[in-house]
C-alpha cells in the first residue's frame, strides 16, 4: 500500500486532487457527478456515516475540513481545503474515495481500483499560489472545450469563459448563486468580494498573452 508524505496541520491550506486509474473516466454521467458531490457535503462530518441509510436531509453536524474551490472534471478533481481538525483531511478523503468507489464500481458493475492511488497533496503555503488555485482550478473546463486553449492565440476568451461559469460541476455555481453547501469560503483570504471580481480575475488569466 502506498504511504502518504504529506502531513496535515490544522489551520493550514491544501490543494488535493487524483485522477482515474489509467487515466481512465471517472464520472460518466451527469448523476455520477451528483452523487460525488453529494458526498463531498455528507462525508465532512465528525460522524460516522451509512450511506444506503443516509437520505437527502442528512444532518452532519460539524465538518472536519473547509473547502474553499472544488472542480470535478470527466476523469480527474480538485479541491482545495484548509484543515480544521487533526486528521480531517485524512478521514474526510477516506470516506469521500471510499464511497464513491463503492458507488461507482456497483453501478458499473466493476472491480478493483477507481483511483490512481492515494490522493495527491500540495500544501499551500503562499499567498500568492493561494490565490492562483482560484483562478487555475476553475478554469479547468475550459480544456473540454479548446484543450490548447493556452497555446491557441485564436482562442474566443468569452466563449471559454462563459463555459467556466456556466459548468455546472464546480464551485463557482455556489460563488454565483451564493447558497452554499459544499465550500465554506469565510475561513479563505478574501480575494474576491463580489461575482464579477471572479470573472474579472478568470478573464485575465484566459485572456493572457492572447495576442
Amino acid at each position: 500500500m502506498a504511504l502518504r508524505k504529506q502531513v496535515f496541520a490544522p489551520g493550514e491550506y491544501y490543494h488535493l486532487y487524483n485522477r482515474g486509474t489509467e487515466k481512465r473516466i471517472i464520472f460518466l454521467e451527469e448523476k455520477d457527478y451528483r452523487h460525488f458531490m453529494f458526498l463531498m457535503y455528507i462525508c465532512n462530518t465528525t460522524k460516522s456515516i451509512e450511506l444506503r441509510k443516509i437520505g437527502e436531509f442528512f444532518d452532519r453536524g460539524e465538518t472536519i475540513v473547509d473547502i474553499g474551490v472544488f472542480c470535478l472534471m470527466p476523469n480527474h478533481f480538485h479541491i482545495l481545503v484548509r484543515e480544521k481538525i487533526e486528521n480531517g483531511i485524512s478521514t474526510y478523503m477516506r470516506k469521500l474515495m471510499t464511497g464513491y468507489s463503492m458507488y461507482f464500481n456497483k453501478k458499473y458493475k466493476r472491480t478493483g481500483k477507481l483511483y490512481e492511488g492515494v490522493f495527491k497533496s500540495i500544501h499551500v503555503n503562499k499567498d500568492t499560489y493561494l490565490k492562483y488555485l482560484y483562478s487555475y482550478i476553475h478554469l479547468n473546463p475550459a480544456k473540454l472545450i479548446d484543450k490548447n486553449w493556452k497555446e491557441n492565440k485564436n482562442r474566443n476568451t468569452n466563449n471559454l469563459l462563459k463555459y467556466v461559469f456556466s459548468y455546472p460541476h464546480s464551485s463557482l455555481q455556489e460563488y454565483q448563486t451564493g447558497k452554499l453547501q459544499i465550500i465554506n469560503p469565510s475561513v479563505f483570504p478574501v480575494y474576491f468580494e463580489k461575482l464579477d471580481d471572479h470573472k474579472n480575475e478568470l478573464f485575465e488569466w484566459l485572456d493572457f498573452d492572447n495576442t
